[in-house]
């Protein structure tokens, strides 16, 4: 996807899963399903820096507002990583399976994006739908 953030900067090929649906992270009353499982101590993977392999460590800190800290196996940390860069330990088949948030993202919708991969998610809209995520 391409992304024209309000700030003026542009993005493009920016890839889904930093991407989501302006107002997602808002949402306390309806938890994800996978939310249940993302607590402070808990085995986890997730992916450094939003890279695309998994590391294998344990939630440090619930942020509260769906991102957690990670203290990973190898001795890194990383703090405010995305709950969607999150998944249970030996919970293989959360980022095989199609983001639920895939339909709300169309060219002109309204959406959050971590801008350069980085932790933090600026508000803009899609000015175009590469279609390859």
């Amino acid at each position: 996807f391409d992304i024209a953030y309000d700030d003026g900067e542009s993005e493009t090929r920016v890839a889904e899963d930093l991407i989501k649906a302006a107002g997602g992270g808002s949402r306390s009353r309806s938890p994800s399903p996978s939310r249940g499982r993302l607590r402070e101590g808990a085995r986890v993977e997730a992916r450094y820096r939003g890279r695309s392999k998994f590391y294998p460590g344990k939630i440090s800190r619930d942020r509260g507002d769906g991102t957690f800290d990670i203290a990973y196996d190898d001795g890194e940390s990383e703090t405010r990583v995305a709950e969607d860069l999150i998944k249970a330990a030996g919970g293989g088949s959360r980022s095989r399976s199609p983001s639920p948030s895939r339909g709300r993202l169309r060219e002109g919708a309204r959406v959050e994006a971590r801008y350069r991969g980085r932790s933090k998610f600026y508000p803009g809209k899609i000015s175009r739908d590469r279609g390859d995520g």
